[in-house]
C-alpha cells in the first residue's frame, strides 16, 4: 500500500465569502510522486506536469488534483464529501501502484473535448432549458466536464448519443 492516509484542511474560498461550497488540501503521509503517471495514465488526466509530478481530472462532479505530496478538490458541499471522494482516490492510488507492472504509465495530458465540436451536435436555439444562456456557454461547460448529453433536454435521441458518445472519448465522469 503506497499510500496509507492524511491530514486534511477544508476552507471557503476568502475573496468569495457567499460561496456555498467548500475546497480541500489534504496532505499527504507518503511521497507519492511515483504512481502519479500510473495514475494518470488509469484516470486519463485532464492536465499532466512531468515536474513536479501532478495531474489533474474531472472525477464526481469535481476538479481533483493529485500531486506527490498533497490532493486538492475544488466544490465540494462539505468535509464529508471531501472524505468520500480522499477514500475513493485512496483506492484508486493504491491499486494503480499495486498494478503497475501491467500498466503503461502516461506522460501527457488526455485529449481534450473540442467546443466547436460540441456546437456541432447542439440543436443550437440558445433556448435555455438546460440552465444556460447559450448554446455556447452549454458547449464549454461540457467541454470541461461540467455537463453532458443528459443536460441538455432540447437534443432529440440521436443527436444525445452522439453528443454521450463524442465525450466519453474524453472519459468525463457527469
Amino acid at each position: 500500500m503506497l499510500l496509507t492516509g492524511w491530514t486534511k484542511a477544508i476552507t471557503r474560498a476568502e475573496c468569495r465569502p457567499e460561496a456555498q461550497t467548500v475546497h480541500c488540501i489534504a496532505r499527504l503521509k507518503e511521497d507519492i510522486g511515483p504512481v502519479i503517471p500510473y495514475l494518470n495514465a488509469v484516470l486519463g488526466g485532464y492536465t499532466y506536469i512531468k515536474e513536479p509530478p501532478s495531474v489533474t481530472f474531472r472525477s464526481q462532479g469535481k476538479l481533483i488534483s493529485v500531486h506527490a505530496d498533497h490532493i486538492a478538490i475544488n466544490a465540494l458541499q462539505d468535509a464529508e464529501e471531501a472524505e468520500k471522494i480522499l477514500q475513493w482516490l485512496k483506492g484508486e492510488i493504491n491499486e494503480a501502484w499495486e498494478k503497475r507492472q501491467s500498466i503503461t504509465p502516461s506522460y501527457e495530458a488526455a485529449p481534450k473535448p473540442q467546443v466547436i465540436e460540441i456546437v456541432r451536435l447542439l440543436p443550437k436555439t440558445n433556448c435555455r432549458k438546460c440552465g444556460q444562456p447559450t448554446c455556447i456557454v452549454f458547449a464549454a461547460l461540457a467541454a470541461e466536464g461540467g455537463r453532458g448529453a443528459e443536460h441538455c433536454p432540447a437534443l432529440s435521441p440521436e443527436a444525445r448519443e452522439q453528443l454521450a458518445a463524442y465525450l466519453r472519448r474524453f472519459r468525463f465522469e457527469v
